[in-house]
């Protein structure tokens, strides 16, 4: 990259890098779950991106110790999205297609809408009321008799593990939005992988036992993009955009994310999207992106 590049464009790039990153993982994570536990899986990449951090960040001086104030958001962050949200989401995968599950999982911003109204004062705006209203009929879309066959527990199991994982994710955002920040999230994130790591070990043996894996160099190279790319790089680069770039920017750049799994799940997968789904995804995306962009320009 060249030098000469300007803080906002690179900050572009890597929101760009961030949108690829995380909606290739989720057909990444598909693949792995043929070899791997749910839990163990996410584990495996957890835990190795932990340690990279780890690793870096002392050896650059920007390892800060974290103070009285900063283990709430700790435990938040690392409890809520690290371990609840990616058990939730890798369980719930096992049973769902990809492209299905990155858009329930992005639904995330309109679980968080009312739930900043009632725990956080937000003002619900008419506006606001619209983007959630167009969020939940592309659920209802989504979730029609005519798409899902709810007589397969499995697929009830996978949605509603899913959804939940979801939920956890909206929980963690409120919580951050209400924290006083002492110490800079990037910061903060080698703990709350630290956490997080310890979490998913622990819940990995105790549920499903010390795994019995059969080792290949595609599960390396998959696990590999998850730990670097998904994990390390992204979160790397999130801390960059969050501070280059508007916050609504960043908001309305995320929305690619679903989209870009999509997309990813019928390149290396197969997936064909269904005319359901495809009109769900545009009806959550763009009642998030009212939403968002009405609560951003108001501030």
């Amino acid at each position: 990259m060249s030098s000469n590049a300007s803080p906002r464009g690179t900050a572009v790039l890597l929101l760009a890098i961030v949108i690829g990153a995380w909606g290739v993982n989720w057909s990444v994570g598909k693949v792995v779950l043929e070899h791997v536990t749910p839990i163990w899986a996410t584990t495996l990449r957890m835990v190795p991106a932990c340690i990279v951090l780890w690793v870096v960040l002392p050896a650059s001086g920007r390892l800060a110790v974290p103070t009285r104030h900063d283990l709430p958001v700790i435990l938040s962050v690392g409890l809520l999205h690290m371990v609840a949200f990616s058990v939730l989401a890798a369980l719930g995968l096992q049973y769902l297609s990809a492209g299905r599950s990155v858009v329930l999982a992005y639904t995330t911003p309109l679980w968080v809408l009312p739930a900043a109204r009632f725990f956080l004062g937000e003002a619900f705006t008419a506006r606001r009321a619209a983007g959630l209203g167009l969020g939940v009929a592309g659920l209802l879309v989504l979730l029609q008799p005519a798409a899902v066959d709810w007589r397969d527990a499995d697929v009830v199991r996978g949605h509603g593990l899913i959804l939940l994982a979801a939920a956890c994710w909206a929980a963690c955002i409120v919580y951050g939005r209400a924290h006083r920040w002492t110490t800079p999230p990037f910061q903060l994130l080698p703990w709350q992988m630290l956490l997080a790591s310890i979490a998913q070990l622990l819940l990995a043996l105790a549920i499903e036992g010390v795994p019995r894996i059969a080792w290949s160099m595609e599960l390396v190279a998959l696990l590999g993009y998850s730990n670097l790319i998904g994990t390390v790089l992204a979160y790397w680069a999130m801390n960059t955009v969050n501070r280059d770039l508007p916050a609504s920017v960043t908001s309305m750049g995320l929305l690619g994310v679903p989209v870009v799994g999509l997309l990813a799940a019928d390149l290396a997968l197969g997936e064909r999207p269904d005319g359901a789904l495809l009109l769900a995804t545009g009806l959550i995306v763009a009642g998030i992106a009212i939403s968002t962009w009405v609560r951003r320009s108001r501030r």
